[in-house]
């Protein structure tokens, strides 16, 4: 439920909770006398602490603890963490069986994570448009209209979870690995189960995106400039520039397509990346650090993913960027809803990918954990279903954590969901009435992204509540802080 606050002429319009995301947020916009806006933010109104609380837990429960960040996603905070560890563990490389179970565990994850979020918190805006009454506009309205798309809905992200489950011992909080390794290999019983559904997956990823693709052509306006502006792209690339969501280096480009970093190992974050807090909010504000804060900020996710590799090495999902591409014209996509047509190819990628691997012996493999010398530090990144992911561990002498940082998807996202809540804003609230369909709007533009809120709350150093009273000029008349 939205609320519109009248200060002394001016109106400040709270969306509060903003709905159809993973955890709790709200934004506010202040209006002045005019009706124009004059501040937009997205604010993340919930602490979860996880790097305090792990800290003084031995290093391999970590991979076990961490994942209770979250529901959704909790398989890339396990993967993650456990590459880190793997570091700390003495170890550079994993055996290939390890490697192998731990990609297909993630290739389910990401697919599953990703249909999540355009089957079930963005097709009701996209099938059944913005304007549409807020009770139909959910995925039983969907379902209703599109039979179809509730199944794919359902078995696609059934069959992601299945791949977790096969993997990891459950869908939800796996138990796959260790430092070092993996604690099983992939039974024959369970891989002839996922063979036997996956081409089916392939093609309702494919359809799934055929019908995207005529939702874009008959939006054609909307597409394009919908909170969209150019920007920055981040991600993960394998050592020929192609899409790896599991491994590989941090490349980063500028609007134009140009790098700006390339070949960044983990370990080297902190020479390239730099993070702020903001009063107003638990979720920090990376940005690059040799382009400063005003102009370092950057974007991740599906549509990093595409912009920033060079190609897919499966064929599907190839053909389907060289597509995709197309609609720069030349340049990178910068249209904040190409992000579903983005993460649908990611899916696509996903499935082709667990098809290869469940046709490779090795996940049969017994050979599961290397030993080496233990390290006192260990970096790790991925890239989770909506971007690059990092965790960061320092350990003792005796194994126990003293220091861990973790900057996440949605983390690497906050400024630019912060300027697509302000652009759709200007674009649609000033000067207008303000109805629940444009207050949607606002929401459309968050769901773009995929937040993941839960995942995203950390505080670095010192985080106060301050409580600020503005007049209508937004002057500070009175102002309270609390420890």
């Amino acid at each position: 439920m939205s609320d519109v606050q009248v200060i002394q002429g001016s109106r400040k319009i709270v969306i509060d909770p903003v709905t159809r995301v993973e955890g709790h947020g709200k934004v506010t916009i202040r209006l002045n006398e005019a009706g124009e806006v004059e501040q937009a933010r997205f604010h993340i109104v919930e602490f979860r602490g996880f790097e305090r609380f792990i800290q003084g837990r031995m290093y391999w429960e970590v991979p076990v603890i961490v994942q209770r960040l979250c529901g959704i996603c909790p398989v890339s905070h396990h993967l993650c963490a456990a590459k880190a560890m793997d570091v700390i563990a003495g170890v550079d490389q994993v055996t290939p069986t390890a490697e192998k179970m731990r990609r297909l565990m993630h290739y389910g994850q990401v697919l599953q994570s990703n249909a999540v979020n355009f089957f079930h918190l963005a097709s009701p805006d996209l099938l059944l448009g913005f304007e549409a009454p807020v009770a139909q506009r959910n995925i039983i309205g969907v379902i209703e209209a599109f039979p179809e798309v509730g199944k794919w809905a359902i078995f696609i992200r059934k069959f992601g979870q299945q791949v977790i489950a096969a993997t990891g011992g459950r869908r939800i909080h796996p138990r796959l690995c260790i430092p070092g390794g993996v604690n099983q290999n992939l039974a024959v019983e369970r891989r002839d189960a996922l063979r036997k559904d996956i081409d089916q997956i392939i093609q309702w990823c494919r359809d799934a995106l055929e019908l995207h693709k005529s939702f874009v052509h008959s939006h054609e306006k909307l597409h394009e400039t919908f909170a969209s502006f150019p920007s920055s792209y981040m991600s993960l690339v394998g050592t020929k520039g192609e899409m790896d969501l599991y491994d590989g280096s941090l490349r980063a480009i500028d609007a134009d397509g140009k790098p700006i970093f390339e070949g960044v190992q983990p370990a080297q974050y902190r020479d390239y990346l730099i993070e702020e807090v903001r009063s107003w909010s638990y979720m920090k504000f990376p940005h690059i650090r040799s382009l400063g804060r005003e102009e370092g900020w950057y974007r991740v996710g599906p549509l990093a993913q595409l912009n920033c590799c060079s190609f897919i090495g499966t064929p599907i999902a190839e053909a389907a960027r060289k597509e995709f591409m197309s609609l720069g014209n030349g340049g990178l996509v910068h249209s904040t809803l190409a992000y579903h047509w983005a993460r649908l190819i990611c899916m696509i990628h996903c499935a082709e990918t667990i098809k290869n691997l469940l046709h490779d012996d090795d996940l049969q493999g017994t050979d599961l954990v290397v030993t080496g010398e233990r390290r006192p530090e260990g970096v790790a990144i991925i890239e989770a279903p909506r971007g690059t992911l990092l965790h960061h561990y320092i350990v003792d002498d005796n194994g126990q954590v003293t220091a861990a940082n973790l900057i996440v998807s949605t983390t690497n996202n906050n400024e630019a969901m912060n300027r697509s809540v302000t652009k759709v804003a200007v674009d649609d609230l000033t000067g207008h009435e303000i109805t629940e369909g444009l207050l949607n709007h606002i929401e459309v533009a968050i769901r773009a992204y995929d937040p993941c809120l839960s995942c995203a709350t950390h505080a670095l150093g010192d985080m106060p509540l301050i409580v600020t009273l503005e007049d209508a000029d937004g002057a500070i008349i009175a102002s309270r802080v609390k420890q």
